[in-house]
């Protein structure tokens, strides 16, 4: 090229570069460079059967209802829809009955039409969010092991990422006393998300409401993620129910896995007026609009036939839970510790048995290369040796069908096996994320 790329690119992580990493493996150089599951996919790439048992990444497991598939043809099709922009904040009918799902699903009246945003997809919430909110040298606190895309966002804009830990004896949910000790004058915000990614770790009502308190009582956001919020039985906190909520809380939510619609790029925030008079500013120089077929698609089933998506969505939280109690078993048999995840959610956090010396990144691409098992390893979600991160792995149980959970049986007890005794202290696999 004849030409610089910025600086702040050059510094993002495209999560993570493979070339820092140390391995007794020859084939590993062979990823250098590819971000995070492009890289363990490459690993994949040497196991000669199939098909995979892919447990990387968070892909919802059924399609969407056919009812839905059939009003997005329809929406598709109608040219007052899908030949013209829309409305840069999304289109009204989806507001309004997106607020009042919120309504039913947190128990209050006080999420309106005029709160809602919607977006092409939950990541374009978080960036439009943050850049609304901070600049270069500002910080932006997020618990750590972390959603990659949110640590790129910040780094990308030269926002400093400051770490909270977020500890495997606190079940991987961070301490808000540990929070306000990182609060600085640089202080922008706080990022949560729960269920998490990529700890699946459910954040309790009094945490959230905790934290919420934190952020009010020093004038800053609290950036609540809610993704997989429609995946746990009880409503996810109160914290709409203060009347002052617009004051502090960000809320983001993602139409990609309760309505299994990743590809479709649908996403929302929810927050003050006033904030979203500044967002869809962001907005309209990344987005102009939302893509409207599926936002029309999904509006006339909320509200006219709520029962066939209320359905879906009992029905994948459903098939979740008995994929990860499955998956659960299997790893209690084969001596795996599950720090987190199994009760809500896609994802489970769990440690590997073997000894310290031998890493995540290691048993990971053993699984792969060998066994067509695909997992990542803890550091990939900056969670380093310090907190003893590299022996923790990242499992999505979400698009296994529950037939093959049993598959991982024999390939950790081959693993067992091949790792036993091993010491990899002195050839270990590092991370620059340490």
């Amino acid at each position: 090229m004849n030409f610089p790329i910025a600086s702040t690119i050059l510094d993002t992580l495209s999560p993570p570069h493979v070339a820092h990493i140390i391995s007794p493996y020859p084939y590993t150089y062979a990823t250098m460079g590819l971000p995070r599951i492009p890289a363990a996919y490459a690993w994949a790439r040497e196991f000669t059967g199939r098909p995979l048992l892919d447990m990387a990444q968070g892909t919802p497991g059924a399609p969407p209802p056919g009812e839905l598939l059939e009003a997005m043809a329809r929406a598709a099709s109608d040219p007052a829809y899908a030949f013209r922009y829309g409305d840069n904040g999304g289109e009204r009918v989806l507001r309004g009955a997106l607020a009042r799902e919120m309504q039913r699903i947190y128990g209050t009246g006080d999420v309106k039409e005029e709160d809602v945003a919607i977006t092409a997809g939950c990541n374009m919430a978080f960036f439009a969010s943050v850049v609304c909110l901070a600049q270069r040298g500002e910080e932006v606190i997020i618990p750590v092991p972390w959603y990659f895309n949110h640590h790129m966002t910040l780094t990308m804009l030269g926002i400093t990422p400051i770490a909270l830990a977020a500890l495997p004896e606190d079940g991987f949910v961070p301490s808000v006393e540990a929070a306000e000790r990182l609060i600085t004058d640089k202080t922008r915000a706080i990022v949560l998300v729960t269920p998490n990614n990529p700890t699946g770790a459910i954040y309790p009502p009094a945490t959230l409401k905790a934290f919420f308190e934190l952020a009010q009582r020093r004038n800053i956001a609290l950036i609540l993620d809610e993704t997989y919020r429609d995946f746990i039985d009880s409503p996810p906190h109160a914290l709409f129910s203060d009347m002052d909520w617009r004051s502090t809380l960000i809320h983001l939510f993602s139409f990609s896995k309760s309505y299994a619609l990743p590809g479709t790029r649908l996403g929302a925030v929810v927050a003050s007026p006033s904030f979203l008079s500044h967002l869809n500013k962001a907005l309209d120089t990344i987005q102009i609009c939302p893509p409207r077929s599926v936002q029309i698609a999904l509006a006339s089933l909320i509200s006219s036939s709520p029962s066939v998506l209320h359905t879906f969505i009992a029905s994948t939280s459903s098939s979740l839970k008995l994929r990860h109690a499955s998956f659960r078993e299997v790893m209690q048999r084969r001596g795996w510790t599950l720090g987190a995840g199994g009760d809500g959610g896609y994802f489970a956090f769990v440690r590997h048995p073997f000894a310290r010396g031998v890493t995540g990144v290691e048993v990971c691409e053993w699984l792969a290369r060998t066994k067509g098992v695909v997992m990542l390893p803890a550091t990939f979600f900056g969670f380093g040796a310090e907190l003893d991160g590299e022996r923790w792995i990242r499992a999505s149980v979400a698009g296994v069908p529950d037939e093959r959970i049993e598959e991982l049986d024999s390939a950790l007890r081959d693993a067992e096996q091949h790792f036993a005794g091993q010491d990899r202290s002195r050839v270990g696999v590092h991370s620059n994320w340490e």
